[in-house]
């Protein structure tokens, strides 16, 4: 199973869960819990949530769905960036540890910039970590001159990950923040890596997946698994699909079909805004 290292030296799995819109409805929640065990049983245990999904629901489901299992996962949570403070900070944690009803989170994003200071954020988390509240924390959502002003803020150099908008239609960060977060040996985290099945509806994209005797989603996810220093983290809907997506790990892509996914989805040419969702 394919893992990433994190600046720290701590490996996590290169596919992951995540979170989103999960444990808002009563009549899904026995299937969204059902779904996120089975995926820890496949080895998908870096679980991605935060405290603005669902106001809460989502880690209060990620908690009953981990019970009896909380060392055998990794669980990334964010902070709002109304929240980002210092002080909010330090709170919006302490109601995410309470909803996921543990005692540490293994890594805390804040989720894109606000209002807030770098350096208000970042003091926050750094004393977050000292106490033991957090392991590791991050960012998402920056683009290349926030990174930047982030990195160079005191405790910024010490950051795990930029979770970003990236799949095969959303190609911009190449061009400059992908390379410039491999150069630092910070991984991305590419969430809605299936382009919220968008990217079915290219029929060239289908017709390569199949004649590839795979799935739309494996040959979407195989593709970003096949990059260096990128954790994939898909939301799965039931366990049927969940083991869908695990079977992406085994599909190795030839030169031929990157090439093709090179002409159905081409790389960027020049900059682009940051993208995000």
């Amino acid at each position: 199973m394919k893992t990433v290292t994190l600046p720290s030296g701590e490996t996590v799995p290169a596919l992951g869960q995540g979170a989103w819109n999960i444990g808002d409805s009563p009549a899904t929640r026995a299937t969204e819990i059902a779904t996120l065990r089975h995926g820890i049983d496949l080895g998908l245990t870096l679980i991605d949530t935060a405290e603005m999904y669902g106001d809460g629901r989502s880690e209060q489901l990620i908690a009953e769905a981990i019970v009896g299992r909380r060392d055998e996962v990794f669980i990334v949570s964010k902070v709002l960036p109304g929240n980002a403070s210092r002080y909010g900070t330090l709170a919006a944690c302490e109601r995410s540890l309470k909803n996921l009803k543990t005692d540490r989170i293994d890594l805390y994003l804040l989720h894109w910039r606000g209002g807030v200071p770098f350096a208000e954020t970042l003091d926050a988390l750094m004393a977050l970590q000292r106490a033991g509240k957090i392991r590791q924390y991050g960012v998402s959502n920056l683009d290349l001159t926030e990174m930047k002003e982030w990195c160079a803020t005191p405790g910024g150099a010490a950051t795990a990950t930029n979770q970003l908008l990236y799949n095969l239609s959303r190609r911009g960060i190449e061009w400059d923040l992908l390379p410039w977060l491999h150069e630092r040996h910070v991984p991305v985290m590419a969430y809605s890596p299936l382009e919220q099945a968008r990217l079915f509806k290219n029929t060239k994209f289908v017709a390569l997946a199949k004649a590839s005797g795979a799935s739309p989603a494996q040959l979407a996810l195989a593709w970003l698994l096949a990059q260096d220093d990128v954790i994939v983290i898909p939301k799965c809907s039931s366990p049927a699909r969940v083991q869908e997506n695990a079977a992406a790990r085994d599909i190795q892509l030839t030169a031929v079909q990157c090439a093709e996914l090179d002409r159905i989805f081409p790389a960027p040419t020049k900059p682009r805004a940051l993208e995000m969702l």
